[in-house]
């Protein structure tokens, strides 16, 4: 096995681990379920009851809106109908008859929490709340979000409605990743078609870095935030639920955090230098780099071991993109998380390179390998 060393100023956070937080600062979180994730790689670095099922009020529009994306444009027509107008609860006061877009829903939606905003959307997307239920519940599924089920689109109380803080902490980092979604509940205050709309997320004012995403509260649910931060390269995830001071129980767990981590990338960069030779090509080698580009938060202070699980060799002709191997993250020896790498150039067959009968046996059997006449097996070294 072929293995690179690096040594970096931090440890990666072992994902599913949780950092130890002094009893103090364990205590100060008022929350009753809190959880506070890295956006792109799903890291856990605080919780606190992130799996207790819970009622979670107009943090469930952050999957409708999510639903909505996926299956409508943003300059579609929607037309009110009577059903959609004088929900209780907070609105955008929808009049029935009135013609309005799907991207002004969403504002509304997303900013002003309009309780009507949801009901429309949902019976536009799906023709009805049932149907609309339906669509969040699957991709919920798809997400692996297994203590969350939905009834409605809007958040208020209902029976078999509820999720959890990890949940929602997924289903965020899910919603971020839409462009759309993420500049919405970044957007302090708007003007989309005939309304104005100021976003209720005070964080957006208070803590510098914040960029969403939304707020809720039912006299059931009690108070329920989600938020999203970034700070030096770093984007994190906080939700709380139940939690009586959570505009600070949400400052204090983003202090902590930016505190304590760093961001590291495993990209390109990360495997400069490594290569493979390539027997009977057009080429003597080809190059090695990460399927793709990934940030990992990391803790201050240790030292991180890249181990690299590729072949000694390989046979023409290679093709750009195909897989060569595994890259596993080691932190003070302990796994963190495998990389697939690719090869970076590719290599035809050099027609003017003899073979011995030998060699074309052993290129005969690793092609069976690379296109499914065996198993694809990597020897290691």
């Amino acid at each position: 096995m072929k293995k690179l060393f690096i040594y970096i100023f931090a440890a990666i956070t072992l994902l599913g681990s949780i950092p130890t937080a002094d009893a103090a600062f364990e205590n100060d979180i008022t929350a009753q379920c809190a959880v506070l994730i890295d956006a792109q790689s799903r890291q856990v670095l605080y919780e606190k009851n992130p799996d207790e099922q819970m009622l979670i009020a107009s943090t469930t529009k952050i999957m409708t809106a999510l639903v909505v994306l996926e299956n409508c444009e943003l300059d579609e027509i929607v037309e009110i109908k009577p059903e959609y107008a004088g929900i209780e609860g907070s609105s955008i006061y929808l009049e029935a008859g009135e013609e309005i877009t799907v991207r002004e829903l969403l504002y509304g939606l997303l900013m002003e929490s309009g309780n009507d905003a949801a009901t429309a959307l949902a019976c536009y997307t799906a023709g009805s709340i049932d149907a609309f239920a339906e669509l969040m519940n699957s991709k919920a599924s798809e997400l692996g979000c297994v203590n969350s089920h939905f009834v409605n689109p809007h958040g208020l109380d209902a029976d078999g409605h509820y999720s959890c803080a990890y949940d929602l902490a997924i289903i965020t980092a899910e919603a971020m990743e839409n462009q759309v979604f993420a500049e919405i509940v970044s957007t302090k205050t708007a003007h989309v078609g005939s309304r104005d709309f100021t976003n209720h997320n005070k964080l957006l004012w208070n803590y510098d870095g914040a960029i969403g995403v939304k707020t809720g509260y039912t006299m059931s649910a009690g108070r329920i935030l989600v938020s999203c931060a970034v700070n030096n390269g770093m984007k994190l995830i906080c939700v709380t639920i139940s939690a009586p001071d959570d505009w600070n129980d949400h400052t204090k767990l983003y202090d902590w955090a930016f505190g304590e981590y760093d961001s590291v990338t495993i990209s390109e960069q990360t495997t400069a230098g490594i290569s493979v030779p390539v027997i009977s090509g057009q080429t003597d080698s080809v190059g090695v780099v990460p399927a793709y580009s990934q940030k990992l938060t990391v803790e201050s202070g240790s030292e991180i071991e890249l181990e690299y699980e590729i072949p000694k060799f390989v046979y023409a002709p290679v093709a750009l993109g195909d897989k060569a191997g595994n890259m596993t993250v080691i932190c003070d020896g302990e796994e963190l998380c495998t990389v697939e790498l690719v090869f970076d150039t590719e290599s035809g067959v050099d027609e003017n390179e003899k073979l011995t009968k030998w060699e074309k046996i052993k290129r005969s059997w690793y092609l069976a390998n690379k296109y499914g006449g065996y198993p694809y097996v990597y020897y290691t070294f």
